[in-house]
Protein backbone atom coordinates (compact mmCIF):
# COMPACT_ATOMS: atom_id res chain seq x y z
CA UNK A 1 0.00 0.00 0.00
CA UNK A 2 1.24 3.29 -0.63
CA UNK A 3 2.44 5.20 1.77
CA UNK A 4 4.99 8.66 2.88
CA UNK A 5 8.52 8.16 2.89
CA UNK A 6 10.99 9.60 4.74
CA UNK A 7 13.98 11.07 3.47
CA UNK A 8 16.46 10.18 6.68
CA UNK A 9 20.20 9.85 7.33
CA UNK A 10 21.76 6.77 9.13
CA UNK A 11 21.91 9.09 11.94
CA UNK A 12 18.61 9.85 11.88
CA UNK A 13 17.54 6.41 11.59
CA UNK A 14 15.67 5.45 14.90
CA UNK A 15 14.71 1.98 16.17
CA UNK A 16 11.07 2.16 16.28
CA UNK A 17 11.78 -0.59 19.27
CA UNK A 18 10.90 0.05 22.58
CA UNK A 19 14.10 1.51 23.88
CA UNK A 20 13.91 3.65 27.00
CA UNK A 21 15.33 7.16 25.98
CA UNK A 22 17.96 8.77 28.15
CA UNK A 23 16.31 12.15 27.52
CA UNK A 24 17.58 15.43 25.63
CA UNK A 25 20.95 14.64 24.51
CA UNK A 26 24.21 17.06 25.70
CA UNK A 27 23.54 18.96 22.42
CA UNK A 28 19.91 19.51 22.69
CA UNK A 29 20.67 22.86 23.72
CA UNK A 30 22.18 24.17 20.50
CA UNK A 31 18.91 24.78 19.56
CA UNK A 32 17.88 26.64 22.59
CA UNK A 33 17.58 29.97 20.66
CA UNK A 34 15.30 28.46 17.98
CA UNK A 35 12.94 25.94 20.88
CA UNK A 36 12.87 28.11 23.49
CA UNK A 37 10.75 31.15 20.98
CA UNK A 38 8.69 27.98 19.68
CA UNK A 39 8.00 26.61 23.28
CA UNK A 40 6.44 30.08 24.31
CA UNK A 41 4.46 30.00 21.04
CA UNK A 42 2.85 26.94 21.82
CA UNK A 43 2.33 27.28 25.10
CA UNK A 44 0.12 30.75 24.25
CA UNK A 45 -1.91 28.45 21.48
CA UNK A 46 -1.69 25.35 24.29
CA UNK A 47 -3.20 27.52 27.52
CA UNK A 48 -6.39 28.15 26.44
CA UNK A 49 -7.25 25.14 24.43
CA UNK A 50 -6.47 22.85 26.82
CA UNK A 51 -9.15 24.63 29.69
CA UNK A 52 -11.58 24.77 26.73
CA UNK A 53 -11.09 20.88 25.84
CA UNK A 54 -11.24 20.25 29.73
CA UNK A 55 -14.80 22.35 29.51
CA UNK A 56 -16.18 20.35 26.42
CA UNK A 57 -15.20 16.66 28.05
CA UNK A 58 -16.87 17.76 31.66
CA UNK A 59 -14.07 17.77 33.33
CA UNK A 60 -12.50 20.13 35.88
CA UNK A 61 -10.95 22.96 34.15
CA UNK A 62 -7.31 21.72 35.92
CA UNK A 63 -7.75 18.22 34.01
CA UNK A 64 -6.52 19.66 30.53
CA UNK A 65 -3.66 21.98 32.01
CA UNK A 66 -2.59 19.12 34.00
CA UNK A 67 -2.62 17.22 30.53
CA UNK A 68 -0.80 19.43 28.65
CA UNK A 69 1.81 19.86 31.16
CA UNK A 70 2.51 16.18 30.90
CA UNK A 71 2.05 16.30 27.65
CA UNK A 72 5.45 18.36 27.36
CA UNK A 73 7.39 17.36 30.37
CA UNK A 74 6.94 13.57 30.45
CA UNK A 75 6.41 12.48 26.70
CA UNK A 76 8.50 14.81 25.05
CA UNK A 77 11.27 13.32 27.27
CA UNK A 78 10.14 9.86 26.08
CA UNK A 79 9.15 10.27 22.48
CA UNK A 80 11.01 9.80 19.62
CA UNK A 81 9.53 12.66 17.81
CA UNK A 82 11.40 15.94 17.61
CA UNK A 83 8.72 18.79 16.82
CA UNK A 84 5.10 16.73 17.76
CA UNK A 85 3.60 18.07 21.07
CA UNK A 86 1.39 16.42 23.13
CA UNK A 87 -1.72 17.45 24.92
CA UNK A 88 -5.43 16.79 25.49
CA UNK A 89 -7.17 16.52 22.09
CA UNK A 90 -10.74 17.27 20.59
CA UNK A 91 -11.19 13.77 19.75
CA UNK A 92 -11.59 12.59 23.03
CA UNK A 93 -14.30 14.61 23.78
CA UNK A 94 -17.06 13.11 23.27
CA UNK A 95 -15.61 9.59 24.53
CA UNK A 96 -14.89 11.08 28.07
CA UNK A 97 -18.53 12.71 28.45
CA UNK A 98 -19.57 9.30 27.38
CA UNK A 99 -17.16 7.92 29.45
CA UNK A 100 -18.38 10.31 32.83
CA UNK A 101 -21.94 9.35 32.16
CA UNK A 102 -20.97 5.72 32.08
CA UNK A 103 -18.43 5.08 34.82
CA UNK A 104 -20.20 8.07 37.26
CA UNK A 105 -17.62 10.14 37.95
CA UNK A 106 -14.19 11.48 36.77
CA UNK A 107 -12.00 9.83 39.43
CA UNK A 108 -13.19 6.51 37.77
CA UNK A 109 -12.26 7.74 34.42
CA UNK A 110 -9.04 8.56 35.92
CA UNK A 111 -9.08 4.99 36.39
CA UNK A 112 -9.84 3.94 32.89
CA UNK A 113 -7.09 6.17 31.42
CA UNK A 114 -4.60 4.67 33.76
CA UNK A 115 -6.00 1.13 32.30
CA UNK A 116 -5.43 2.66 28.72
CA UNK A 117 -1.76 3.87 29.21
CA UNK A 118 -0.43 0.39 29.82
CA UNK A 119 -2.93 -0.79 26.95
CA UNK A 120 -0.88 1.57 24.87
CA UNK A 121 2.32 0.22 26.73
CA UNK A 122 1.79 -3.28 24.91
CA UNK A 123 0.81 -1.34 21.77
CA UNK A 124 4.13 -0.48 21.74
CA UNK A 125 5.73 -3.78 22.53
CA UNK A 126 3.83 -5.31 20.38
CA UNK A 127 5.16 -2.83 17.64
CA UNK A 128 1.48 -2.18 16.61
CA UNK A 129 3.23 1.05 15.55
CA UNK A 130 4.02 -0.14 11.80
CA UNK A 131 0.03 0.51 10.75
CA UNK A 132 1.77 3.84 10.77
CA UNK A 133 3.44 3.30 7.75
CA UNK A 134 0.07 2.36 5.49
CA UNK A 135 -0.90 5.90 5.84
CA UNK A 136 -1.23 6.69 2.46
CA UNK A 137 0.51 9.76 1.47
CA UNK A 138 -2.26 11.86 0.04
CA UNK A 139 -4.99 11.02 2.84
CA UNK A 140 -2.32 12.51 5.10
CA UNK A 141 -1.67 15.71 3.25
CA UNK A 142 -5.21 15.91 2.73
CA UNK A 143 -5.96 15.62 6.87
CA UNK A 144 -3.55 18.66 7.25
CA UNK A 145 -4.92 20.29 4.33
CA UNK A 146 -8.61 19.90 6.15
CA UNK A 147 -7.31 20.63 9.66
CA UNK A 148 -5.96 23.89 7.93
CA UNK A 149 -9.33 25.10 6.69
CA UNK A 150 -11.02 24.20 9.84
CA UNK A 151 -8.70 26.20 12.05
CA UNK A 152 -9.43 29.23 9.70
CA UNK A 153 -13.32 28.52 9.83
CA UNK A 154 -13.55 27.83 13.71
CA UNK A 155 -10.96 31.04 14.56
CA UNK A 156 -13.09 33.53 12.75
CA UNK A 157 -15.63 33.82 15.37
CA UNK A 158 -13.37 34.32 18.17
CA UNK A 159 -11.33 36.55 15.75
CA UNK A 160 -14.56 38.66 15.51
CA UNK A 161 -15.44 38.64 19.17
CA UNK A 162 -17.96 36.72 18.81
CA UNK A 163 -17.88 33.08 20.40
CA UNK A 164 -17.00 32.83 23.93
CA UNK A 165 -16.09 28.44 23.23
CA UNK A 166 -12.18 29.24 22.51
CA UNK A 167 -11.72 25.58 22.17
CA UNK A 168 -10.31 23.18 19.07
CA UNK A 169 -13.43 21.78 18.45
CA UNK A 170 -12.93 20.08 14.72
CA UNK A 171 -16.10 18.44 14.82
CA UNK A 172 -18.50 20.24 11.84
CA UNK A 173 -21.42 19.68 14.24
CA UNK A 174 -20.31 21.18 17.68
CA UNK A 175 -21.51 20.85 21.31
CA UNK A 176 -23.25 24.19 21.67
CA UNK A 177 -25.70 22.78 18.68
CA UNK A 178 -24.64 24.88 16.04
CA UNK A 179 -22.18 23.71 13.32
CA UNK A 180 -18.86 25.37 11.52
CA UNK A 181 -21.23 27.04 9.12
CA UNK A 182 -24.37 28.57 11.43
CA UNK A 183 -21.21 29.47 13.59
CA UNK A 184 -20.09 31.42 11.13
CA UNK A 185 -23.08 33.20 10.26
CA UNK A 186 -23.63 33.78 13.99
CA UNK A 187 -20.71 35.60 14.02
CA UNK A 188 -21.14 38.25 11.64
CA UNK A 189 -23.97 39.09 13.48
CA UNK A 190 -22.30 39.56 16.29
CA UNK A 191 -19.18 41.17 15.90
CA UNK A 192 -17.25 42.92 18.57
CA UNK A 193 -15.10 46.27 16.66
CA UNK A 194 -12.47 45.75 19.77
CA UNK A 195 -11.42 42.07 19.25
CA UNK A 196 -11.76 42.83 15.61
CA UNK A 197 -9.22 45.69 15.76
CA UNK A 198 -7.41 43.98 18.45
CA UNK A 199 -6.66 40.59 16.20
CA UNK A 200 -6.48 42.48 13.12
CA UNK A 201 -3.16 44.35 14.47
CA UNK A 202 -2.33 40.92 15.71
CA UNK A 203 -2.34 39.16 12.25
CA UNK A 204 -0.45 42.43 10.93
CA UNK A 205 2.22 42.07 12.95
CA UNK A 206 2.94 37.71 12.10
CA UNK A 207 2.93 38.77 8.53
CA UNK A 208 5.19 41.45 8.99
CA UNK A 209 7.05 39.09 11.01
CA UNK A 210 6.96 36.18 8.45
CA UNK A 211 8.51 38.99 6.03
CA UNK A 212 12.16 38.03 4.37
CA UNK A 213 13.32 41.20 5.40
CA UNK A 214 12.45 40.56 9.27
CA UNK A 215 13.56 37.65 9.44
CA UNK A 216 16.79 38.02 8.04
CA UNK A 217 17.34 40.50 11.08
CA UNK A 218 19.33 38.84 13.75
CA UNK A 219 17.25 40.13 16.64
CA UNK A 220 13.73 39.36 14.87
CA UNK A 221 14.48 35.63 14.72
CA UNK A 222 15.21 35.47 18.99
CA UNK A 223 12.01 37.21 19.19
CA UNK A 224 9.04 35.15 17.91
CA UNK A 225 6.09 37.09 16.18
CA UNK A 226 3.17 35.47 18.09
CA UNK A 227 4.72 36.87 21.24
CA UNK A 228 5.53 40.29 19.66
CA UNK A 229 1.44 40.10 18.49
CA UNK A 230 0.19 39.05 21.57
CA UNK A 231 2.14 41.42 23.57
CA UNK A 232 0.54 43.97 21.58
CA UNK A 233 -2.83 42.96 21.65
CA UNK A 234 -2.20 43.14 25.64
CA UNK A 235 -1.35 46.79 25.77
CA UNK A 236 -3.83 47.83 22.54
CA UNK A 237 -6.68 46.60 24.95
CA UNK A 238 -5.28 48.16 27.68
CA UNK A 239 -5.12 51.17 26.13
CA UNK A 240 -8.98 50.90 24.59
CA UNK A 241 -9.99 50.81 28.27
CA UNK A 242 -8.29 54.27 28.99
CA UNK A 243 -9.32 55.92 25.18
CA UNK A 244 -12.30 54.03 23.87
CA UNK A 245 -13.77 51.76 26.70
CA UNK A 246 -16.91 50.70 24.36
CA UNK A 247 -14.34 48.93 21.98
CA UNK A 248 -12.23 47.04 24.67
CA UNK A 249 -11.98 43.16 24.41
CA UNK A 250 -14.66 41.85 27.28
CA UNK A 251 -14.02 39.78 30.17
CA UNK A 252 -15.43 36.82 28.21
CA UNK A 253 -13.39 37.21 25.34
CA UNK A 254 -9.85 36.98 27.21
CA UNK A 255 -7.96 33.76 28.32
CA UNK A 256 -9.64 32.57 31.57
CA UNK A 257 -7.18 30.56 33.82
CA UNK A 258 -8.26 29.39 36.87
CA UNK A 259 -5.69 31.24 39.01
CA UNK A 260 -4.25 29.38 42.08
CA UNK A 261 -2.45 30.92 44.59
CA UNK A 262 -0.72 27.97 46.63
CA UNK A 263 0.73 24.52 46.05
CA UNK A 264 -1.95 23.71 49.05
CA UNK A 265 -4.72 25.38 46.88
CA UNK A 266 -3.39 23.27 44.10
CA UNK A 267 -3.67 19.95 45.87
CA UNK A 268 -7.12 20.51 46.90
CA UNK A 269 -8.22 21.29 43.63
CA UNK A 270 -6.72 17.85 42.04
CA UNK A 271 -8.65 14.76 41.55
CA UNK A 272 -6.98 11.30 42.06
CA UNK A 273 -8.10 8.03 40.58
CA UNK A 274 -11.16 5.96 42.13
CA UNK A 275 -9.19 2.82 42.06
CA UNK A 276 -12.53 1.17 42.94
CA UNK A 277 -13.77 1.10 39.23
CA UNK A 278 -11.28 -1.74 38.56
CA UNK A 279 -13.75 -4.03 39.96
CA UNK A 280 -16.22 -3.18 37.34
CA UNK A 281 -15.89 -4.50 33.44
CA UNK A 282 -17.25 -1.00 32.15
CA UNK A 283 -13.88 0.19 33.17
CA UNK A 284 -12.05 -1.78 30.77
CA UNK A 285 -14.81 -0.97 27.74
CA UNK A 286 -13.68 2.42 28.12
CA UNK A 287 -9.79 2.09 28.80
CA UNK A 288 -10.01 -0.02 25.44
CA UNK A 289 -11.79 2.85 23.70
CA UNK A 290 -9.50 5.69 25.20
CA UNK A 291 -5.93 3.56 24.34
CA UNK A 292 -7.52 2.36 20.43
CA UNK A 293 -8.54 6.40 19.50
CA UNK A 294 -5.52 8.03 21.36
CA UNK A 295 -3.16 5.69 19.69
CA UNK A 296 -4.43 6.16 16.26
CA UNK A 297 -4.79 9.90 16.22
CA UNK A 298 -1.05 9.75 17.69
CA UNK A 299 0.31 7.82 15.00
CA UNK A 300 -1.91 9.75 12.02
CA UNK A 301 -0.33 12.85 14.08
CA UNK A 302 3.33 11.80 13.62
CA UNK A 303 3.25 10.71 10.68
CA UNK A 304 1.07 14.19 9.60
CA UNK A 305 4.04 15.78 11.75
CA UNK A 306 6.97 13.64 9.84
CA UNK A 307 5.69 15.54 6.91
CA UNK A 308 5.43 18.94 7.75
CA UNK A 309 9.14 18.74 9.48
CA UNK A 310 11.70 20.71 7.52
CA UNK A 311 14.30 18.34 8.14
CA UNK A 312 11.87 15.22 7.31
CA UNK A 313 12.95 13.21 10.47
CA UNK A 314 11.18 9.91 11.24
CA UNK A 315 9.78 9.39 14.53
CA UNK A 316 9.39 6.30 15.73
CA UNK A 317 5.63 4.95 16.05
CA UNK A 318 6.37 1.89 18.23
CA UNK A 319 8.54 4.23 20.85
CA UNK A 320 5.65 6.90 20.13
CA UNK A 321 2.59 4.07 21.77
CA UNK A 322 5.50 3.40 24.55
CA UNK A 323 5.85 7.72 25.35
CA UNK A 324 1.78 8.09 25.41
CA UNK A 325 1.00 5.31 27.03
CA UNK A 326 3.55 6.52 30.00
CA UNK A 327 2.52 9.94 29.78
CA UNK A 328 -1.33 8.82 30.01
CA UNK A 329 -0.30 6.94 32.88
CA UNK A 330 1.23 9.70 34.68
CA UNK A 331 -1.81 12.27 33.54
CA UNK A 332 -4.03 9.82 35.08
CA UNK A 333 -2.81 9.58 38.27
CA UNK A 334 -2.07 13.78 38.76
CA UNK A 335 -6.09 13.86 37.64
CA UNK A 336 -5.20 14.98 34.23
CA UNK A 337 -7.01 14.31 30.89
CA UNK A 338 -6.43 11.70 28.17
CA UNK A 339 -3.84 13.03 26.18
CA UNK A 340 -2.19 11.95 22.35
CA UNK A 341 0.04 13.77 19.70
CA UNK A 342 -1.61 16.91 18.29
CA UNK A 343 -1.72 18.37 14.95
CA UNK A 344 -2.54 21.91 15.67
CA UNK A 345 -0.25 22.59 18.43
CA UNK A 346 2.40 20.63 16.72
CA UNK A 347 2.01 22.47 13.15
CA UNK A 348 2.32 25.96 15.50
CA UNK A 349 5.46 24.43 16.34
CA UNK A 350 7.22 23.77 13.48
CA UNK A 351 5.37 27.09 11.93
CA UNK A 352 7.63 28.85 15.14
CA UNK A 353 10.93 27.23 13.99
CA UNK A 354 10.98 24.56 16.21
CA UNK A 355 14.47 22.93 15.88
CA UNK A 356 14.00 19.44 18.04
CA UNK A 357 11.97 18.27 21.29
CA UNK A 358 13.12 20.87 23.93
CA UNK A 359 10.68 23.32 22.27
CA UNK A 360 7.66 21.34 23.17
CA UNK A 361 9.32 20.71 26.79
CA UNK A 362 9.39 24.28 27.52
CA UNK A 363 5.79 24.83 26.51
CA UNK A 364 5.26 22.07 29.40
CA UNK A 365 7.06 24.04 32.31
CA UNK A 366 5.71 27.03 31.14
CA UNK A 367 2.21 25.50 31.29
CA UNK A 368 3.15 24.55 34.77
CA UNK A 369 4.76 28.38 35.49
CA UNK A 370 1.22 29.73 34.68
CA UNK A 371 -0.37 27.40 36.80
CA UNK A 372 1.48 28.41 39.58
CA UNK A 373 2.29 32.09 39.11
CA UNK A 374 1.02 33.72 36.18
CA UNK A 375 -2.81 33.58 36.06
CA UNK A 376 -3.65 36.78 36.58
CA UNK A 377 -1.31 38.60 33.88
CA UNK A 378 -2.39 35.39 31.56
CA UNK A 379 -5.60 36.19 31.74
CA UNK A 380 -5.37 39.64 29.93
CA UNK A 381 -4.94 38.24 26.91
CA UNK A 382 -7.66 38.49 24.04
CA UNK A 383 -8.45 35.51 22.27
CA UNK A 384 -8.64 37.57 18.69
CA UNK A 385 -5.07 37.67 19.13
CA UNK A 386 -4.61 33.65 19.87
CA UNK A 387 -7.33 33.67 17.07
CA UNK A 388 -4.53 35.54 14.65
CA UNK A 389 -1.83 32.78 15.45
CA UNK A 390 -4.33 30.23 14.34
CA UNK A 391 -5.22 31.90 11.43
CA UNK A 392 -1.53 32.06 10.27
CA UNK A 393 -0.74 28.37 10.79
CA UNK A 394 -4.39 27.24 9.09
CA UNK A 395 -3.27 28.66 5.70
CA UNK A 396 0.22 27.54 6.14
CA UNK A 397 -1.32 23.90 6.24
CA UNK A 398 -3.55 24.70 3.35
CA UNK A 399 -1.91 26.32 0.74
CA UNK A 400 -3.24 26.63 -2.67
CA UNK A 401 0.22 25.60 -3.66
CA UNK A 402 -0.83 22.00 -2.36
CA UNK A 403 -3.64 21.43 -3.77
CA UNK A 404 -1.67 22.39 -7.59
CA UNK A 405 0.85 19.74 -6.41
CA UNK A 406 -1.51 17.14 -5.74
CA UNK A 407 -3.75 17.71 -8.97
CA UNK A 408 -0.98 17.22 -11.02
CA UNK A 409 -0.14 14.10 -9.72
CA UNK A 410 -3.37 12.57 -11.29
CA UNK A 411 -6.86 11.16 -10.18
CA UNK A 412 -4.84 8.48 -7.98
CA UNK A 413 -3.21 10.89 -5.68
CA UNK A 414 -5.83 13.82 -6.03
CA UNK A 415 -9.09 11.68 -5.62
CA UNK A 416 -8.70 10.19 -1.66
CA UNK A 417 -6.79 13.88 -0.76
CA UNK A 418 -9.86 15.94 -1.76
CA UNK A 419 -12.15 13.31 -0.65
CA UNK A 420 -10.23 13.48 2.93
CA UNK A 421 -10.42 17.26 3.42
CA UNK A 422 -14.47 16.91 2.66
CA UNK A 423 -14.93 14.09 4.68
CA UNK A 424 -12.62 15.27 7.68
CA UNK A 425 -14.51 18.94 7.38
CA UNK A 426 -18.24 17.78 7.57
CA UNK A 427 -17.28 14.85 10.67
CA UNK A 428 -14.64 14.61 12.52
CA UNK A 429 -10.79 13.66 12.10
CA UNK A 430 -10.91 10.00 12.67
CA UNK A 431 -13.97 9.59 10.60
CA UNK A 432 -12.30 11.98 8.13
CA UNK A 433 -9.40 10.17 7.54
CA UNK A 434 -11.57 6.79 7.32
CA UNK A 435 -13.00 7.74 4.53
CA UNK A 436 -10.31 8.88 2.88
CA UNK A 437 -8.36 5.65 3.82
CA UNK A 438 -11.30 3.29 1.71
CA UNK A 439 -10.89 5.25 -0.73
CA UNK A 440 -7.04 5.38 -1.23
CA UNK A 441 -7.72 1.44 -0.84
CA UNK A 442 -10.23 1.57 -3.54
CA UNK A 443 -7.34 3.10 -6.08
CA UNK A 444 -5.09 0.53 -4.76
CA UNK A 445 -7.46 -2.32 -5.67
CA UNK A 446 -8.10 -0.82 -8.96
CA UNK A 447 -4.54 -0.63 -10.08
CA UNK A 448 -3.87 -4.12 -8.72
CA UNK A 449 -6.87 -5.23 -10.80
CA UNK A 450 -5.17 -4.04 -13.88
CA UNK A 451 -4.14 -7.17 -16.03
CA UNK A 452 -1.00 -8.64 -15.79
CA UNK A 453 -0.01 -6.64 -13.09
CA UNK A 454 1.08 -9.65 -11.25
CA UNK A 455 1.66 -12.29 -13.62
CA UNK A 456 4.70 -12.17 -15.72
CA UNK A 457 4.87 -14.34 -18.78
CA UNK A 458 9.07 -16.09 -18.93
CA UNK A 459 10.28 -15.04 -21.94
CA UNK A 460 12.86 -17.92 -21.96
CA UNK A 461 10.27 -20.27 -22.60
CA UNK A 462 11.39 -24.02 -21.98
CA UNK A 463 12.72 -26.20 -24.35
CA UNK A 464 10.07 -28.79 -24.24
CA UNK A 465 6.75 -26.05 -23.74
CA UNK A 466 6.45 -25.43 -27.00
CA UNK A 467 4.17 -22.53 -27.58
CA UNK A 468 2.72 -22.68 -23.74
CA UNK A 469 2.17 -19.59 -22.14
CA UNK A 470 4.43 -19.50 -18.95
CA UNK A 471 3.05 -17.31 -15.94
CA UNK A 472 4.80 -16.78 -13.04
CA UNK A 473 3.27 -15.88 -9.89
CA UNK A 474 5.11 -13.19 -7.55
CA UNK A 475 6.85 -14.16 -4.13
CA UNK A 476 4.31 -12.78 -2.06
CA UNK A 477 0.33 -13.82 -3.08
CA UNK A 478 -2.24 -12.32 -1.19
CA UNK A 479 -5.93 -11.11 -1.00
CA UNK A 480 -4.94 -7.90 -3.13
CA UNK A 481 -3.66 -10.04 -6.18
CA UNK A 482 -6.47 -12.04 -6.68
CA UNK A 483 -8.26 -9.70 -8.81
CA UNK A 484 -5.27 -9.46 -11.53
CA UNK A 485 -4.86 -13.02 -11.08
CA UNK A 486 -8.51 -13.74 -12.41
CA UNK A 487 -8.66 -11.25 -14.85
CA UNK A 488 -5.33 -12.25 -16.41
CA UNK A 489 -6.69 -15.61 -16.46
CA UNK A 490 -10.21 -15.13 -17.70
CA UNK A 491 -8.35 -12.94 -20.62
CA UNK A 492 -6.72 -15.73 -22.07
CA UNK A 493 -7.59 -17.06 -25.63
CA UNK A 494 -9.70 -20.06 -26.03
CA UNK A 495 -7.47 -22.85 -27.00
CA UNK A 496 -4.10 -21.94 -24.91
CA UNK A 497 -1.46 -24.05 -23.67
CA UNK A 498 -0.87 -22.52 -19.95
CA UNK A 499 1.52 -23.21 -17.37
CA UNK A 500 0.68 -21.08 -14.23
CA UNK A 501 4.37 -21.38 -12.00
CA UNK A 502 4.20 -20.44 -8.74
CA UNK A 503 7.57 -21.85 -7.62
CA UNK A 504 9.22 -18.58 -6.71
CA UNK A 505 6.06 -17.97 -4.39
CA UNK A 506 6.70 -18.16 -0.76
CA UNK A 507 3.67 -17.40 0.72
CA UNK A 508 0.15 -17.92 -1.55
CA UNK A 509 -3.65 -16.61 0.01
CA UNK A 510 -6.18 -19.23 0.17
CA UNK A 511 -8.64 -17.00 -1.58
CA UNK A 512 -6.29 -16.92 -4.59
CA UNK A 513 -5.76 -20.64 -4.88
CA UNK A 514 -9.66 -20.90 -4.48
CA UNK A 515 -9.50 -18.63 -7.80
CA UNK A 516 -7.01 -20.87 -9.24
CA UNK A 517 -8.44 -24.09 -8.47
CA UNK A 518 -12.25 -22.15 -10.32
CA UNK A 519 -10.45 -21.53 -13.27
CA UNK A 520 -8.63 -25.07 -14.12
CA UNK A 521 -11.86 -26.57 -13.15
CA UNK A 522 -13.47 -24.36 -15.89
CA UNK A 523 -10.80 -24.84 -18.08
CA UNK A 524 -11.32 -27.52 -20.57
CA UNK A 525 -14.95 -26.10 -21.35
CA UNK A 526 -12.95 -23.22 -23.03
CA UNK A 527 -10.48 -25.37 -24.78
CA UNK A 528 -7.27 -24.24 -22.04
CA UNK A 529 -5.20 -26.79 -21.30
CA UNK A 530 -3.72 -25.69 -17.70
CA UNK A 531 -0.70 -27.21 -15.86
CA UNK A 532 0.09 -25.98 -11.98
CA UNK A 533 3.78 -25.77 -10.78
CA UNK A 534 4.07 -25.30 -7.53
CA UNK A 535 0.71 -24.43 -6.51
CA UNK A 536 -1.32 -26.80 -4.39
CA UNK A 537 -4.99 -27.63 -5.22
CA UNK A 538 -7.54 -26.89 -2.52
CA UNK A 539 -11.26 -28.10 -2.27
CA UNK A 540 -13.94 -25.28 -3.31
CA UNK A 541 -16.64 -24.45 -0.89
CA UNK A 542 -20.00 -25.70 -1.66
CA UNK A 543 -18.08 -28.54 -3.56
Amino acid sequence: MTHATHAASPAEAISTGPVPPAGPSPSIFSTLGQDAPSGLVVFLVALPLCLGISLASGAPLLAGVVSGIVGGVVVSLLSGSHVSVSGPAAGLTIIMLSAIATLGSFPAVLTATVVAGVLQLLLGVARAGIIALYFPAAVIRGMLAAIGIILILKQIPHFFGADKDYFEDMEFLQFDGQNTFSELGMATRAISPGSVLVGAVSLALLLLWDRPMVRRQAWARLVPGALVAVVTAVGLNQLLHVLLPAWQVRPEHLVRLPVVTSLGQLGQAMLWPDWSALQRPATYGVAFTIAIVASLETLLSIEAVDNLDPQKRHTPPNRELLAQGAGNIVSALLGGLPLTAVIVRSSANIAAGARTRLSAFIHGLLLLASLLFLGRILNLIPLSALAAVLLLVGYKLTKPALYRGQWRLGWAQFGPFIFTIVAVLFTDLLKGVSIGLVLGFFFILKDNAKAGSYLRQDPNRDADADDRLHLHLPEHVSFLNKASIVTTLEQLPTGSRVLLDGSRSDVIDHDVLEAIEAFRQAAPARGIELELRGIRQVALAGH
